[in-house]
């Protein structure tokens, strides 16, 4: 079954799917600073655009652009940095 989700005022908005091999959310990030709070791993990887990303516990920002990753720890929060709409996908391990 697909899940409609909606963050920061209809700025972030994901379409989650469940299978048995884990959840996954497909997305698209309108321009702006967000920050977001994890309860499982997540495995983000760009579709299309430009993610700015500071990572827990990490000082500097990265860049990520159109097909590179990044992973996200359990119980931790990241800070998103989109200076033009972007698309994603977040796998949940």
């Amino acid at each position: 079954m697909l899940e409609v989700s909606e963050y920061f005022a209809g700025k972030v908005k994901s379409i989650a799917l469940a299978q048995p091999e884990g959840r996954a959310t497909i997305g698209v990030m309108a321009a702006g600073e967000y920050r977001f709070s994890t309860a499982e791993r997540e495995i983000m990887q760009v579709i299309s655009g430009e993610l700015g990303v500071l990572l827990p516990g990490e000082d500097e920002w990265r860049r990520f652009t159109d097909g590179e990753r990044f992973e996200v720890p359990a119980q931790s929060a990241f800070d998103v940095r989109v200076a033009r709409d972007s698309a994603y996908l977040c796998e949940y391990r």
